[in-house]
């Protein structure tokens, strides 16, 4: 079904959240021309909120990037016998005596 509101991912309705901030609209009516486009399948409006206050502080790119923070965390078979080892050796291990003995 083309042209269906089933049709649109994040990035076509945060571009539409973008091109009607640009022209000018207001929060209110860009979440009212959402609801009235998409539908059942319109963001939530804090998730309309939050894209313009983007767009306000002047972040206009509509892609969401990777954030700073904590690794991925990643398992090994070496990682995993390791610790198996451990604590076989000693059940009465914590995972602070775990993770420091690993580092």
């Amino acid at each position: 079904m083309s042209g269906d509101a089933r049709d649109y991912n994040n990035i076509d309705t945060r571009a539409l959240i973008k091109f009607l901030f640009l022209k000018g609209k207001a929060l209110k009516e860009i979440y009212a021309i959402l609801i009235e486009t998409l539908r059942e399948h319109a963001p939530l409006h804090a998730t309309v909120k939050n894209w313009v206050a983007c767009f306000k502080r002047g972040d206009y790119s509509t892609c969401v990037v990777s954030r700073p923070g904590r690794p991925i965390k990643m398992t090994t078979p070496e990682i995993t016998d390791h610790i198996h080892e451990l604590i076989l050796e000693d059940r009465c291990f914590s995972a602070k005596l775990i993770a420091s003995k690993w580092a």
